[in-house]
């Protein structure tokens, strides 16, 4: 049953909020005195926080459980997922390993086979490891031979990961465990003998996991050992905000080891010689000036991504020692227009080349000096990935998805340069139905701003079309098409999906994304108006069919648009958003922002942030639409009490009857791991709050 909408206009009623205790807490700024009253929801493990939690989720779920189409849209979002679920597969030794979801299962659950047109048996099923799905597996790594795999599970969400190891032939287990590891992969040496990973300090016994973390550190643990006699590789005391990774070179011979500032896009790469017993770390590429990554090496000599002396990357040849960019071997040059060399994998004796072209993908083949030897067809505008494999490898695997197109998987014979559908997934839904389009707006300044538009085909352009739009313009992040299965379920309704590439993203390499950060932040805040003031001045909606929606930084994105232009939008939906910028890089790993938001420990840092931070911009007496504030309980990334003190202002600020509603997710963290169960029914749960507060009616 698909579902159709008519739209209405419906008064609303003022609801009756949970009281919100003020505390006196004053904040000194560099003079500017600073209210914080709420502070005390920042402790979310207090019995007055989670008090304050169930009694706002008490009033948010009895108004959405008022909403008489939420049913049927849980309904409709369950039936369109439950599809077959493939990832790419990619192969260690003689095996292939993939991951499947047979549709409504919780995790996806690991498969291994031998041959990949065959079904494969289990590895590893998350979904054993908790009743309710929360445990995921947060990562994974195999041996050069395909013996054995590290993989991490997190719990609830939380960003926290503990490391194992297990066997691939006999399925079990060793008794390898690693914890306290964050923001890290795992890199096993080319005998299989141990790994290298990266970790925090454990927290002090009874603190809150949602502290500061500092001081990353680089370990190898080696099979069959306890952590506590785990190596330390590498680490930099001087330099507490870096992250600090290891990767070990396809032939084993060198680990890469990259630090990186926060989200910086900057880098600087150090080396250790594996082959050489106690060798020790030296400097490669350190100065922290560009961004580099290691894609292949011959002996000495290292094909390196970066953008430096060239903001939309390039890929050059370094010969260790020549750190003088001057001597650098060019094998790929940027391109001359705006396009984005993104990735670059060496595979069956070629580089294979994927390009950002406004914002959707084109893939590439070069030999290994650098001359263009061909292109990949693309069934369709939307966003291509994967290409993963070894240089002796005859085949790799890759995904192409977009909005109405789902991630099918192609298998490319890497000696006719040929590809041919791998696996097609069986939605439920005419991709036929809808159409994709690319326009260009100009922002505030000028700047002309892409962004994708899908609907059905043949709607009447009346300026009351329900409208989305999702935006996040930050970390150098890019937004390609993808698809989405609560967004189908949107566009069946009648509803009109707009995706701007907002600066702050990457979609035009460097450049657009410094325009869009610290002291230039407004830019990416002007660009989401300048697209609704678009949209409605070209009837595709108008303000009270328009409602936005952002995640992360996004929900940051959300917040501050809300608070400067009230008057804009029908309604919002700020997901676990950053809110409070006086005080993210208290949190976890929030100083890492810095690179893009600056921080109120400077005076000028705290004026960029005081004039566009959600929280403080709040003004009492205001008429704001109808907003739907998400987080998560378990979130030590974007920590609630973000999302709770920006709850509790705009509820005692609104003069206004729209509801101003909180959705707290028990057990969840920032959405990575979330369950399928959890995610549809937040996913239902946000499309009900638009389609009442839309004055949409269902038939």
């Amino acid at each position: 049953m698909a579902l159709a909408i008519t739209t209405a206009l419906s008064a609303q009623t003022p609801l009756t909020y949970p009281p919100t205790r003020k505390a006196d807490v004053v904040d000194d700024f560099f003079g500017t005195k600073v209210a914080d009253p709420y502070r005390w929801l920042e402790d979310d493990n207090s019995a007055e926080t989670k008090a304050w939690v169930e009694a706002q989720n008490k009033v948010t779920f009895a108004y959405l459980e008022q909403i008489p189409e939420r049913s049927k849209i849980r309904e409709r979002i369950t039936r369109l997922w439950d599809f077959e679920k493939y990832s790419a597969p990619f192969k260690r030794g003689q095996r292939y390993f993939y991951s499947y979801n047979t549709g409504l299962q919780n995790q996806s659950v690991l498969f291994v086979t031998e041959d990949p047109k065959a079904a494969g048996r289990v590895l590893l099923d998350p979904n054993t490891l908790s009743k309710d799905g929360t445990v995921a597996l947060s990562g994974a790594s195999f041996t050069e031979d395909g013996r054995l795999m590290a993989y991490a599970v997190s719990v609830a969400g939380s960003d926290w990961q503990t490391w194992k190891v297990r066997d691939v032939a006999t399925g079990k287990d060793l008794s390898d465990e690693i914890r306290w590891s964050k923001a890290s992969g795992a890199s096993w040496l080319k005998d299989g003998s141990g790994f290298f990973y990266s970790r925090y300090e454990a927290p002090k016994e009874g603190g809150a996991l949602t502290g500061v973390n500092n001081h990353h550190l680089l370990y190898f643990h080696k099979l069959g050992t306890a952590q506590s006699e785990d190596t330390l590789i590498y680490q930099r005391p001087d330099q507490p905000e870096w992250y600090i990774g290891g990767s070990v070179t396809d032939n084993g011979r060198w680990l890469v080891i990259t630090c990186g500032k926060g989200t910086n896009p900057e880098s600087s790469l150090f080396l250790k010689d594996l082959s050489k017993p106690g060798s020790p770390v030296e400097p490669f590429l350190d100065r922290m000036d560009a961004s580099y990554s290691v894609v292949d090496n011959e002996g000495d000599t290292f094909f390196v991504l970066t953008n430096q002396g060239a903001p939309r990357n390039r890929l050059v040849a370094i010969r260790k020692g020549q750190t003088d960019p001057a001597v650098w071997t060019g094998i790929i040059p940027q391109a001359k227009g705006r396009d984005v060399l993104e990735a670059v994998s060496v595979v069956g004796g070629r580089f294979i080349a994927t390009w950002m072209r406004d914002a959707h993908s084109a893939v590439e083949f070069y030999d290994l000096k650098g001359k263009k030897t061909g292109d990949l067809a693309l069934p369709a505008l939307g966003t291509a990935g994967g290409f993963s494999g070894r240089r002796e490898d005859l085949e790799t695997f890759y995904t192409f998805g977009s909005f109405a197109y789902p991630g099918t998987i192609y298998r490319l014979d890497l000696k006719t340069r040929k590809s041919a559908i791998f696996r097609t997934p069986k939605v439920a839904f005419k991709p036929a139905d809808y159409e994709v389009e690319q326009v260009f707006y100009p922002s505030k300044d000028g700047t002309k701003v892409p962004m994708f538009l899908v609907h059905k085909k043949g709607i009447k352009l009346d300026g009351l079309n329900p409208t989305l739009l999702y935006g996040y313009g930050g970390f150098n992040i890019s937004l390609t098409p993808a698809f989405s299965v609560s967004r189908m379920v949107w566009l069946e309704m009648g509803g009109v999906y707009a995706m701007p590439n907002l600066r702050g993203g990457g979609e035009y390499g460097l450049e657009w994304y410094d325009a869009g950060r610290k002291e230039k932040k407004q830019n990416v805040f002007d660009d989401f108006i300048g697209a609704a003031e678009w949209l409605i001045a070209h009837k595709i909606t108008s303000t009270p069919k328009l409602a936005i929606n952002g995640g992360s930084n996004g929900g940051l994105l959300v917040g501050a648009c809300l608070t400067q232009r009230p008057d804009l939008f029908g309604a919002a939906v700020p997901e676990v958003g950053v809110m409070d910028m006086l005080r993210f890089h208290k949190f976890t790993l929030g100083w890492g922002w810095k690179s893009d938001y600056g921080s109120s420990e400077t005076k000028e840092g705290f004026q960029t942030l005081m004039k566009y931070s959600p929280l403080h911009t709040i003004k009492p007496g205001t008429k704001y639409p109808p907003t739907l504030i998400t987080t998560g309980d378990h979130d030590d990334r974007v920590v609630p009490a973000h999302s709770h003190k920006f709850t509790a202002t705009l509820q005692a600020a609104q003069a206004g009857p729209a509801p101003i509603l909180t959705r707290i997710e028990t057990s969840a963290g920032h959405g990575a791991g979330k369950p399928t169960a959890k995610q549809i029914e937040e996913r239902a749960d946000v499309l009900a709050f638009l389609v009442k507060n839309l004055g949409m009616k269902l038939h």
